[in-house]
């Protein structure tokens, strides 16, 4: 007896320490619905420390084009295992076809948002089980003077669309945490250390001598 209730105590204690740690962590939140469909969502999200970010941001959807077709993207991995990772070039993080949906709506986006806002957005398909999953890839970006930065939070992950299990509704269906992930730009010469410490590209310089991107004629919202 005396040994159930040392671990209900135990169990306890940690919930009350996860409650803690999650409401001392103060997180972006959500501020404006810029576009929600089955493809693409794009909102903003309000930082909570001051960004002083330079929004709004004037970039056309083909300039943004431009800007990600230049990223690939490697799942960060410790020891042995980024070993054999490195052995293999990152790959591409946007396809054509995603570029097409999400360039147009992060250029409102940016066009929308304020000093302290950043643009988030999510890209679906569907997912192992299209009933019960979706594959997202999601994450954000900002401009603050000559930079331009980008953080994935999802690339290709599984999350549950529903917020209870189907089978089990007393147990929730949680998404899975934010990847870590390393972000690479060709030319790498845009790809820099901003003063702050942090990755941003040298958005304006690529653009000088960046290839035009025509868009194609007849291309609707997804």
């Amino acid at each position: 007896m005396r040994c159930m209730t040392k671990q209900r105590m135990v169990v306890l204690a940690v919930v009350i320490g996860w409650l803690i740690a999650t409401g001392c962590a103060r997180l972006p939140y959500q501020t404006t619905v810029l576009y929600q469909g089955q493809r693409a969502a794009v909102v903003l999200q309000q930082e909570v420390a001051p960004a002083r970010y330079s929004h709004p941001a004037q970039l056309r959807a083909d300039e943004l084009t431009s800007i990600l077709r230049g990223f690939s993207i490697r799942e960060q991995q410790r020891l042995p295992l980024r070993w054999f990772a490195e052995e293999r070039p990152p790959d591409r993080l946007f396809h054509e076809d995603e570029l097409l949906v999400v360039t147009p709506l992060l250029a409102e986006g940016l066009q929308k948002a304020g000093p302290e806002e950043r643009v988030h957005f999510s890209l679906f398909a569907p997912g192992q089980n299209r009933s019960e999953s979706r594959t997202v890839t999601s994450g954000w970006v900002a401009v603050r003077g000559p930079y331009l930065y980008l953080t994935v939070e999802y690339l290709h992950a599984e999350v549950p669309i529903r917020s209870l299990d189907a089978y089990y509704p007393n147990n929730p269906s949680l998404p899975p945490l934010p990847g870590a992930y390393l972000l690479f730009f060709e030319p790498g010469r845009y790809w820099v250390m901003e003063r702050g410490g942090a990755r941003a590209l040298e958005f304006r310089e690529f653009l000088k001598g960046a290839p035009l991107v025509v868009p194609r004629p007849g291309h609707a919202r997804p």
